[in-house]
């Protein structure tokens, strides 16, 4: 028997001009069924946003990459999906949408350990 498991991951992008179709990988999205995790970790770098367009609303992308985060906290954080479960909520969080903020593809792997993966995957994709 394998102590790794399945995860599903997504990135986050911020999409700051949809009609110029540029973006900049902003978050990682990680969920593990077999053990019920779901998290989020961002990093913003406003410089390269700011150099894709220089009216960008700073601010509202913090907030919205800060609203992904409470999400998959669960808690108060979660507004409406607070009482959703984990597999729930980052199904809501990767559906398409035409926002600033928007997921990109699901990928798969395996791991031990999903909050680790959630930082190695920030590290490798965002950072």
């Amino acid at each position: 028997m394998s102590d790794r498991d399945v995860f599903e991951y997504a990135l986050l992008r911020v999409v700051p001009r949809v009609e110029r179709g540029e973006c900049l990988n902003a978050g990682v999205l990680v969920y593990c069924r077999a053990r019920s995790f779901v998290a989020a970790r961002t990093h913003l770098d406003e410089h390269k946003l700011l150099a894709l367009d220089p009216g960008a609303d700073v601010a509202g992308v913090r907030a919205a990459l800060r609203a992904v985060e409470g999400v998959c906290a669960g808690g108060k954080d979660a507004g409406q999906a607070a009482g959703d479960d984990p597999g729930r909520r980052f199904r809501w969080l990767i559906a398409p949408r035409s926002t600033v903020v928007q997921p990109g593809p699901v990928h798969t792997g395996l791991t031990a350990d999903p909050l680790a993966e959630t930082e190695r995957l920030l590290d490798l994709l965002v950072r």
